[in-house]
């Protein structure tokens, strides 16, 4: 790959992305855990009565739902203004502009891994035993990335043409949090609709970051495939958009 090229420089920007985000805060990446666990705290209180019953463990699976969701959420907000954001280096340098969004996707995937870190001794003290499932993980985060990668490509570009659309994403993010199974165990979805639900593949995702770490479950080969064909797709999808746009990057920006 091509990208090997530019390693340095690819990780200069992920080490300035993570500066900016913790140096001007007191607290630094403590925030990055903090949110989450404030959060968890919040819809537990307001959820716990009416789902406790029906759902083992709703304390992390509260918190597994939001500390996948912010991966998500926040890597595609932040990689949104990528090059926008990085004007001198689009119109200065000649580099792959896709370097400046994966640099933005592989910071928020370094901040993704270290919550992810933090909640794993929370698994113990909540009475889970992590078992050989937990080995797992890293590959469910790596599909991820390459589904997250591909929505910010085509979100990065056409952010550039269209500044209208962080306020539409912003929206999408909200509608997809209630859409995926965070704050609600999957049983109240009606099976005539299981089949639909189950297409969105952060839905089956967050499932999956379950299963092995807190049920110990192998995700099935269905569930697999279905991520990998979505991560393929939006990778190729989000890769030819931004590169039938990028020729004009510097000229909108």
């Amino acid at each position: 790959m091509y990208f090997l090229d530019y390693k340095e420089l690819i990780k200069n920007l992920v080490i300035s992305d993570l500066k900016t985000k913790y140096s001007s805060s007191v607290l630094g990446f403590a925030w990055s855990m903090l949110n989450p666990l404030m959060m968890m705290l919040v819809l537990y209180f307001v959820f716990s009565n009416v789902f406790k019953m029906t759902q083992e463990h709703f304390e992390l699976y509260l918190l597994i739902g939001l500390t996948g969701w912010r991966f998500f959420a926040i890597g595609t907000t932040s990689a949104m203004s990528s090059i926008v954001g990085k004007a001198s280096l689009v119109t200065k340098i000649r580099i792959p502009r896709e370097i400046l969004t994966l640099s933005v996707i592989l910071s928020a995937l370094v901040s993704s891994l270290l919550e992810f870190l933090v909640l794993i001794p929370l698994l113990v003290i909540f009475g889970v035993t992590p078992t050989f499932t937990i080995l797992l993980f890293p590959v469910l985060h790596i599909l991820y990335f390459f589904i997250i990668y591909g929505v910010s490509l085509a979100l990065a570009s056409l952010y550039v043409y269209y500044r209208d659309i962080n306020q539409i994403w912003e929206v999408l993010i909200q509608i997809g949090f209630f859409l995926s199974p965070i704050v609600y165990p999957l049983t109240l979805i009606p099976g005539k609709y299981q089949f639909y639900y189950m297409l969105n593949p952060i839905t089956r995702l967050i499932e999956m970051y379950r299963n092995v770490l807190i049920n110990g479950k192998v995700p099935g080969l269905v569930d697999f495939g279905i991520v990998i064909i979505f991560g393929i797709v939006l990778f190729i999808l989000g890769s030819w958009l931004f590169g039938k746009l990028s020729p004009r990057f510097a000229e909108e920006i």
